[in-house]
């Protein structure tokens, strides 16, 4: 792990013998491997000789300190292939745009003041803070004005810079892809085209590499724009081949060109980010009117976020949690750890929540995916080969 950063203005540089006690919350969607990173930042710093104290809810644990309990070795037992956190999470507590009700009316105000007077009350030396860019992004405000912050990144999007991948991303793409597996057989049975509709935001990850992964004929991202005429394309060219189903996997952000995503509602009650949603749905429909095949929908939604870790996301959790307490043992703080392979590296929070981590639309899967047959419902063929 890059130890050669310099101190954060602001932040005085602390060594570990100098830290008493630490705090970890995580916030925003659930994620497999919260837990692991839980365990492995905790044992590490009770190997430290800190005191470890867990809040609950996201920052919820530092608005009402109440919401917290110190995290002794038995706490952590057993939880290294637990699903979910045992710190709970939230997505709607930013501090900084917190709901607070009065005279029946809710208002949205800020109290990260307050935040960080709690912090101090409960005489806290370091936060590590485990979550995506929204919740880093409020970690990185709240280390503006006082407190030692680490951050772990946590998303199964991986729409995170500063790591190569994010923990909870490989589990979502497998539990995705298991979903697949089994709905060829159904669809084959029925001759129908099948539309499963996965998380992943503004970015295209999970559809992608569960769509490979699980021999999808139609992969739909938010990257590339598609056509109902080109999708139905696909399915027609099936039908001529006599494979009379048509698998296809799209993102929740993927858009139609020219047009919008597909949302459930707007944003409200202190949530920053529209409810994205319904792309299957409408697109079965669609495809039904327009070619006139049989279709379904099939939304997996937080069956993504569920469930135990894979290998994968328990090891790479157990990684990053023990380099966050590393981080905060050398006084690094404002930066997240991140995989930057084969090593565990570190990033300015600021840097990694820039912007987010999209798919290229010259990754080397999507030509992959091109050279294969599989359709992006844009009309382009595979380039020519080259490396």
């Amino acid at each position: 792990m890059d130890s050669s950063t310099p101190k954060k203005a602001g932040h005085p540089f602390k060594t570990g013998r100098k830290i008493k006690r630490i705090a970890i919350c995580t916030g925003g969607g659930d994620a497999p491997g919260l837990n692991a990173v839980i365990r492995a930042a905790t044992k590490t710093a009770l190997y430290f000789g800190w005191e470890v104290i867990g809040l609950y809810q996201g920052f919820d644990g530092l608005i009402f300190p109440k919401m917290s309990q110190k995290l002794e070795p038995r706490d952590i037992r057993g939880i290294l292939n637990k699903g979910g956190t045992i710190l709970g999470t939230t997505n709607r507590g930013n501090p900084f745009e917190y709901p607070v009700k009065r005279g029946g009316k809710t208002e949205i105000k800020d109290i990260s003041r307050t935040v960080v007077r709690n912090f101090r009350k409960m005489g806290l030396d370091a936060l590590i803070v485990i979550g995506g860019d929204g919740t880093l992004r409020i970690a990185e405000k709240l280390g503006e004005m006082g407190i030692p912050m680490v951050g772990v990144p946590k998303t199964i999007d991986n729409d995170l810079n500063g790591t190569d991948v994010t923990f909870g991303y490989d589990t979502a793409v497998s539990t995705a892809t298991e979903a697949l597996d089994k709905l060829h057989s159904t669809a084959a049975s029925h001759r129908r085209c099948m539309v499963v509709e996965v998380m992943g935001r503004y970015a295209g990850w999970i559809a992608l590499n569960s769509g490979v992964s699980g021999g999808a004929d139609v992969i739909l991202i938010p990257e590339i724009p598609f056509t109902v005429e080109e999708v139905c394309k696909k399915v027609r060219e099936r039908d001529r081949i006599k494979r009379y189903f048509t698998i296809i996997v799209a993102a929740e952000g993927a858009k139609p060109a020219g047009g919008g995503m597909i949302t459930k509602g707007g944003a409200s009650g202190g949530r920053q980010e529209v409810l994205l949603g319904g792309i299957a749905e409408w697109l079965a429909k669609e495809i039904q009117r327009t070619c006139g095949k049989e279709s379904r929908s099939l939304t997996l939604g937080h069956l993504q976020r569920g469930g135990h870790p894979t290998t994968f996301d328990r090891l790479l959790a157990t990684r990053l949690g023990a380099a966050a307490a590393r981080l905060v043992y050398l006084g690094h703080f404002g930066r997240m750890v991140g995989l930057k392979t084969p090593r565990i590296a570190s990033t300015p929070i600021n840097e990694a929540v820039q912007c987010m981590k999209a798919v290229p639309v010259d990754h080397d899967t999507i030509i992959s995916a091109r050279s294969m047959g599989i359709s992006f419902g844009d009309g382009v063929k595979a380039p020519h080969p080259q490396f």
